[in-house]
């Protein structure tokens, strides 16, 4: 009996899986937010099934320790204090930066700033190309913690709804996961380091942190006084807010909130915490940081059973937005696809959206497929982006012209702001309704924008495309797949 061969690694750039039928990828996931930055390094093995590979197996080789995020002042980020721990955390876990084949940079909150994002960018320059990079407001930033913490495939157990919150630094997210998707959202300043001391002395202090120092009675400054009595009544503030936008009472919402407030108020089967103040609230961490994380933890705790909803520990806390990978999968489009012009391809890094719509019915609802595409940009940070945007979807019955003009039309209206920004209109699907649906697009909708219709591909939202240019021989186009990959709750 012969033997197995060992996975192939994948650290040659002139290496083509797509001639190979087992894969291994070493990555890494950045995560550089407002309060802290870390990164996790995995060993990814990917296996072909049918048209596209599989990760078979995910092996975590490092995580790396917690950093505060450092600044050089109230709003700039140290660039090179931050890039000697990145440098720090590749020789702990082993690695060159070319010993890594792919990756995902996460930024998030004051590190999305112009300034602060090209200084980060520059950090990770030599990885452009192989890493997926993602600029997560509060929307995205609050569906990447309900996936990273295991809340989503909590919620498919038993199509149960489970309520992730996400408790950071400087704001808090609240996710309803029902039935293993993400549900409504919402986002409020709630967070540790809106006030930061040391020895009564405050050293950092957020805007949203003097607001909460007002509404218990404190004049909160840089470089004044503040004694624990204050910090724990601003951490109770805190938690009583936070209840009213959990659950609370009807009719009543916080001044704290950052979003519309969450409409349905129905009790959920289950409570997960993650960010950096659930490890306080489950017990895995007791050292001070000098912020407010153990406070707020444990006026969290003393309200749970006001709550009254079950607390369930998930698969990831302070590490629930950090992605383990970014996971390069390769699939080849049908033949009945439609570019115009044919030199709108190649691209790379498209985000991809996937509209809670469903085309079962005889006739396809033009606005509630818009309201669905507008919904997803939002979701993911995307409404009104500088950039292109693929919509992913699952064509169902017949492709008459009524149901074709309607789809048409709901994609352009619901993407009016990337093609106004002279960006094209890509839409991508399983079926073999690509061609269709661009000569309709061109001809029927006059609309002049660059299309790419393609088929034959399976996405999902999280994943980010590379489309190549046309195969003359088969009339088909390569897509790249960059998936992020999360935890499951059993992880």
């Amino acid at each position: 009996m012969s033997e197995v061969p060992p996975p192939a690694q994948f650290t040659a750039p002139g290496r083509n899986m797509a001639e190979e039928d087992r894969i291994r990828l070493t990555s890494v996931g950045v995560d550089i937010g407002s309060s802290t930055s870390h990164l996790i390094f995995s060993r990814l093995e990917l296996e072909r099934q049918d048209n596209r590979y599989v990760t078979v197996s995910r092996e975590v080789l490092h995580e790396s320790d917690i950093l505060l995020t450092p600044y050089i002042d109230e709003a700039t980020i140290n660039g090179d204090a931050l890039g000697q721990f990145v440098d720090q955390e590749y020789a702990q876990a082993g690695l060159r930066r070319e010993d890594v084949d792919t990756g995902a940079l996460i930024l998030t909150g004051v590190a999305l700033d112009r300034h602060n994002a090209r200084a980060i960018g520059e950090l990770f320059s030599h990885e452009a190309g192989r890493f997926v990079a993602v600029s997560a407001g509060d929307n995205l930033e609050a569906t990447m913690a309900a996936h990273g913490s295991g809340a989503i495939a909590l919620s498919a157990e038993g199509s149960q709804t489970v309520l992730n919150v996400d408790v950071g630094g400087g704001t808090t997210k609240i996710v309803v996961c029902v039935g293993g998707k993400a549900g409504e959202l919402a986002a409020l300043d709630v967070g540790a380091r809106l006030v930061v001391s040391d020895g009564g002395v405050i050293t950092r202090l957020e805007d949203a942190g003097r607001r909460i120092g007002q509404a218990v009675g404190l004049d909160l400054a840089l470089g004044g006084p503040v004694d624990d009595s204050g910090l724990r009544a601003m951490a109770g503030y805190m938690a009583d807010q936070l209840y009213l936008a959990v659950g609370g009472v009807d009719g009543t919402t916080s001044p704290l909130m950052r979003t519309p407030p969450l409409s349905n108020r129905a009790k959920a089967d289950a409570l997960t915490f993650s960010g950096g103040v659930s490890e306080f609230v489950y017990g895995r961490e007791n050292r001070s940081f000098g912020d407010l994380g153990a406070l707020l933890a444990e006026e969290i705790r003393a309200r749970l059973p006001s709550w009254g909803i079950p607390v369930l520990e998930p698969a990831a806390g302070i590490r629930a937005t950090v992605i383990g990978a970014s996971q390069y999968t390769i699939q080849v489009s049908g033949s009945t696809i439609y570019l115009s012009p044919l030199d709108v391809v190649p691209l790379r890094n498209v985000p991809v959206i996937a509209p809670a719509f469903h085309f079962g019915e005889d006739e396809i609802d033009a606005a509630a497929a818009e309201r669905a595409t507008r919904a997803a940009l939002g979701r993911f940070d995307l409404a009104g982006a500088g950039t292109a945007v693929a919509i992913a979807f699952h064509w169902e019955g017949s492709a008459t012209f009524s149901r074709l003009n309607s789809f048409c039309q709901a994609a352009v209206a619901g993407m009016q702001a990337s093609l106004d920004a002279g960006h094209p209109l890509i839409l991508v699907c399983d079926g073999d309704i690509g061609g269709l649906l661009g000569v309709h697009i061109r001809e029927e909708l006059h609309q002049a924008v660059p299309i790419v219709s393609i088929d034959g591909i399976d996405l999902r939202e999280f994943d980010y495309i590379d489309i190549g240019s046309l195969i003359p021989a088969s009339g088909a186009v390569p897509v790249v797949i960059k998936s992020l990959i999360f935890p499951d709750s059993q992880s």
